[in-house]
Formats: C-alpha cells, sequence, structure tokens
C-alpha cells in the first residue's frame, strides 16, 4: 500500500499535468476516496502550494495559474555525492527496494543539465566496487519510516514479528534506535513481552504501529554497540573462552565487535564469543598476530591442531 505521503506527492504531479481534475478523478487515480483528496488538498496548501478548490457539481482542483515547482539544482559536488550515495546504497543492500534505487537516479538524472548528466553518467559506468554485493532481504519501506518516526518521538510500537523459526508473534516495543549492519536492518529496544532489551530485524517485522505510550531512553544507551553485541551472542553450539597475550586496545582493532568481545579483566586480554563450528574459530585465531591460550571448549584446542596439520601439508607442497 502506497505511503500517504506517495500519495500526496502525486496529487502535486497530477496537478502539475493537468489543467484541472475533478474531486473524484483524483480519489480515482490515488485510490482514495474524495474526502481525502480534500485533506491532501489542505496539506498541500500548509506546505506552500497554491492548490485551488472550485465548489459546486463540477468543481475541483487545480494549480494556481502561473505556479511551477522550482527545478532542482546541484552543483557538481552535490550531483556526484547523490548518485554515488544512491549508487553505493544499491551494492551495500541499505536501499528499502532496489528499484526505488533506480527510479530515484533516473529522476536525478533526467532533471540536471545535459553536460552534467553526461559525466555523472560516465561515473556511474566507471565505477567499480571491491566490496561484494549484499544479499541481504530489505525490511519494507513503511517499516523503516514508522521506526524511525517512533524512535525519534520516543513513542512505543506494536509490532507483529515472525522468527527466524517461522513462528510469528506481537510485541509491544520501546525503540531505542535503527541500525544498519552487512546488509541487514535492526531495531533494538525494551521488548515488553520479555521485559528485556531485543534485537529484531526489520525484514522479519509483518506490520508495526505507533502507540500513544512515550518512554524514556536509557543514558547513554548506544544501539550499535548493543546490536553488534546482540549478534556476537548469538546462542551458536559451542562458547568459545581465549586468552590473549596483546595489548587490549590493538585486539579489540582486529577482532570486530560482531565476531565476539574483548575485555581486559584484571590484566588479562579476554576474548569471548559463540561459535557454530569450531574450524572458522580455529582459522580466526590462527590469524592473530599474538600468542593466546585457549580456556574453553578443550575442542577447540583440537581444531587448532588440525588447522596447523593442514596448513604444514600445504607448506610442504612444492611446485
Amino acid at each position: 500500500m502506497p505511503h500517504p505521503t506517495t500519495r500526496l506527492l502525486a496529487m502535486l504531479e497530477l496537478l502539475q499535468a493537468h489543467h484541472h481534475l475533478l474531486g473524484r478523478e483524483l480519489a480515482q487515480r490515488l485510490g482514495v476516496d474524495e474526502r481525502t483528496v480534500r485533506r491532501y488538498a489542505t496539506r498541500l496548501a500548509e506546505f506552500g502550494v497554491p492548490v485551488e478548490a472550485d465548489r459546486g457539481r463540477y468543481g475541483g482542483y487545480r494549480l494556481r495559474p502561473g505556479y511551477k515547482l522550482p527545478p532542482l539544482m546541484l552543483s557538481n559536488d552535490e550531483a556526484v555525492a547523490v548518485t554515488l550515495g544512491l549508487t553505493a546504497s544499491k551494492r551495500i543492500g541499505l536501499a528499502t527496494t532496489e528499484p526505488a534505487v533506480d527510479s530515484a537516479l533516473a529522476k536525478i538524472q533526467r532533471v540536471l543539465p545535459p553536460a552534467l548528466r553526461e559525466r555523472t553518467q560516465a561515473v556511474q559506468e566507471a565505477l567499480g566496487f571491491t566490496l561484494l554485493p549484499r544479499e541481504g532481504k530489505a525490511p519494507d519501506t513503511d517499516t523503516l519510516l514508522v521506526m524511525g518516526e517512533a524512535v525519534r518521538r520516543r513513542t512505543r510500537v506494536h509490532l507483529r514479528y515472525r522468527s527466524w523459526h517461522d513462528e510469528e508473534s506481537d510485541r509491544e516495543l520501546d525503540p531505542y534506535g535503527v541500525v544498519f549492519h552487512s546488509g541487514r536492518w535492526y531495531v533494538t529496544g525494551h521488548d515488553h513481552r520479555r521485559s528485556e532489551l531485543r534485537t529484531f530485524r526489520l525484514d522479519r517485522v509483518q506490520s508495526v504501529s505507533l502507540q500513544d505510550k512515550t518512554f524514556e531512553m536509557p543514558a547513554d544507551f548506544n544501539a550499535v554497540e548493543h546490536v553488534t553485541r546482540s549478534l556476537a551472542g548469538v546462542l551458536y553450539m559451542w562458547e568459545v573462552e581465549v586468552v590473549v597475550e596483546g595489548p587490549v586496545d590493538a585486539v579489540r582493532r582486529r577482532i570486530p565487535p560482531t565476531t565476539g568481545t574483548v575485555a581486559e579483566e584484571q590484566g588479562v586480554v579476554i576474548l569471548r564469543t559463540r561459535a557454530e563450528k569450531l574450524d572458522g574459530m580455529a582459522r580466526m585465531l590462527a590469524g592473530l598476530e599474538w600468542p593466546f591460550v585457549i580456556r574453553k571448549p578443550v575442542e577447540l584446542r583440537a581444531a587448532l591442531l588440525g588447522f596447523s596439520r593442514h596448513l604444514a601439508k600445504l607448506a610442504e607442497r612444492t611446485p
């Protein structure tokens, strides 16, 4: 279902393209009733768009004669910034829908001066990425907009959520922040059903609506840090704890928060994480430049030894 803002802009485009339209014609084209058309006309007037309404049986709506929206004027730097921003968002999965990125780029290109349009198109065609395209599922645009509004207004939301094992549940959530990470969108906040902080994937939200209740966010809460920590703490099969004999700040830079938590306790740097497969954890540890001691699980020692034997065999190979 189109967002009300989308319909509002569509009504403005219709009024610019036609000298005069009846209320029922606008309602039919926008997929709303005539009462909603009147509300949209009032809203456009509040934005400074001179919509004139004619009363009577054959009354309708039109823009004041001579009114035109000002053209979109972008400098070279601005045009490149917009073009690259949209192109990159499509590549990393930041956009909610890929067609929206393509249509937005097409609209930008149409309003640019010919010389600048050619140059920005040349940049798009020449641009290459070392980053592989993300294949994460995008959330619904309305879901993202509602969540953003709820975070800003500190307003509770009701959401219908589908878990990873395809179970649906109703949640009352105080959203503290929206986070984009590794091709996926997340919202984190206080889940009243569980009475604890929880993180939800936005692409699994089936529906969301604003509630009347407001909330206060905890002081110094950092949504990005919480989401990365919660993702690192997903309940995989193996609980891992390793003492790393290196500077704590350097170890933290080497091991991202999504991989595990690094803390200094009583002068010892400890890596804690969880893993589904120990061979992958063994390869990660083998890549560290500092000595380390595996506290648990003991099975990780065997996996590391197996990986070292594999490397030894590779080292013995000759051309």
